[in-house]
């Protein structure tokens, strides 16, 4: 029995249930693996199916389709051709581009709970781990790729990682299998094809088992990465917050240099929060250790943002300050929108009489004398005392009427605004 066969066997012995599909573009890689699937009675048996993504990257991309269409119509297997569109212009480049294209369409059209299989060899692993270790990524980065990992509501399944390419061209030959070369494999202005084309042949023929060192490296990378990822869930148990967006800020700086990066990152995952890359990572410890108690510093990225107040770090998107001259006119009776997303307001009991309110943001020097309270106060002062993050101020709606401030969102309100309203108003800021 060859190579592929074999690992394919044993692989599909210990898959977990679902229904099996192969991501087929054409090329050789690929067509060995459907065509060793298509063999096996195992496979079959889950209802074998294939996906061509038709990126339309290429003059003769509709003919790519025509021939997958004709080796799976001879193979017996159903076969969905999914067209996308790959943005051509992006800070990541096209590859990377076509790459996020193919999976936002693996993920679209699969069934839920559906395995799908990919071709990637112990050659892609090496590739992988080197383009990954010229970036700088962590044990995560450089395990390489998962023999199978999560894909949204499926899976991703790469059963032949631990075989070179040349147990692949091995076994197409031996079938006499018919395959479309992609020409844009050989432009080396894409990071992975120069290495693939020039910089590797070098490198083998000086370190012959260099795609078997690497595969190692990358599982003992991985067991590394799993590790510390448990670490890491623990690590952030005991520094979250009762609100989970916050942190303690001592507690994260004192965990060690390899769980820093990682609680963060999980953190912010777990908040629907894009990760931040190592350089901010660094500029946030640095900042943290530098800032004194009475600063409160702030790193920022794509889509989220991290801020220091007193001793507690906070997670949150970029928000768009107010104008600081809104104001609009309000009767207390219906609901009101705020600009911003700064939330909304709302009376809890309806006005006793028709008020003439007039809702607006913070501008400096307001004071008002809370209903429970005997002295009048300057509002910066019950902010700070209340703790109020400094970024949250000058997003909260002030109610005044007559030119009295009458009540700061649900937190504050007179004694007029206890009869006017009957307690404190609902606010609801925009997570």
């Amino acid at each position: 029995m060859d190579d592929v066969t074999e690992t394919l066997r044993r692989a599909l012995a210990t898959l977990p249930p679902g229904a099996l599909c192969v991501g087929y573009s054409g090329g050789l890689d690929s067509g060995v693996l459907l065509h060793a699937l298509a063999a096996l009675p195992e496979a079959r048996a889950r209802g074998l199916s294939v996906i061509h993504v038709d990126h339309g990257l290429q003059d003769y991309s509709a003919d790519w389709a025509q021939h997958c269409q004709q080796t799976a119509a001879a193979l017996q297997l159903p076969l969905r051709v999914v067209r996308v569109a790959v943005a051509r212009t992006g800070g990541d480049g096209l590859e990377a581009a076509a790459r996020a294209a193919r999976m936002a369409a693996f993920g679209q059209h699969l069934a839920p709970g559906s395995l799908l299989a990919l071709a990637h060899h112990a050659d892609d692993q090496t590739e992988t781990v080197l383009l990954k270790l010229l970036r700088g990524a962590g044990p995560e980065g450089l395990r390489g790729m998962r023999p199978l990992r999560r894909l949204g509501a499926n899976r991703l399944w790469r059963p032949l990682l631990a075989l070179p390419r040349a147990a692949l061209q091995r076994y197409a030959s031996a079938h006499a299998l018919q395959w479309i070369d992609d020409p844009s494999n050989l432009d080396t202005r894409h990071a992975r094809n120069f290495l693939r084309n020039d910089v590797l042949p070098l490198l083998r023929t000086r370190w012959p088992r260099l795609d078997t060192a690497v595969g190692h490296s990358a599982r003992w990378l991985a067991a590394t990465a799993e590790q510390l990822d448990g670490d890491a869930a623990i690590a952030l148990a005991q520094i979250q917050g009762v609100d989970p967006a916050t942190l303690d800020a001592a507690g994260w700086l004192a965990l060690s240099d390899a769980l820093r990066p990682l609680t963060v990152r999980r953190w912010l995952r777990d908040l629907g929060l894009p990760p931040p890359e190592h350089v901010h990572i660094e500029q946030l410890q640095q900042q943290l250790q530098r800032a004194g108690d009475d600063r409160n510093p702030c790193v920022s990225w794509a889509g989220a943002e991290l801020r220091r107040y007193r001793d507690r770090l906070h997670a949150l998107a970029p928000q768009t300050a107010p104008a600081a001259d809104w104001q609009i006119d309000w009767d207390g009776r219906s609901p009101l929108t705020l600009p911003a997303g700064c939330g909304r307001l709302a009376a809890v009991a309806a006005p006793t009489g028709p008020l003439q309110l007039q809702v607006r943001f913070r501008r400096g020097g307001e004071r008002l004398r809370p209903h429970d309270d005997t002295h009048t106060r300057e509002l910066r002062d019950l902010l700070q005392q209340a703790g109020v993050p400094p970024w949250q101020r000058g997003r909260l709606p002030l109610v005044h009427a007559g030119g009295e401030l009458l009540a700061v969102a649900d937190l504050w309100h007179t004694a007029q605004a206890e009869i006017l309203f009957g307690g404190p108003l609902r606010y609801e800021p925009d997570a």
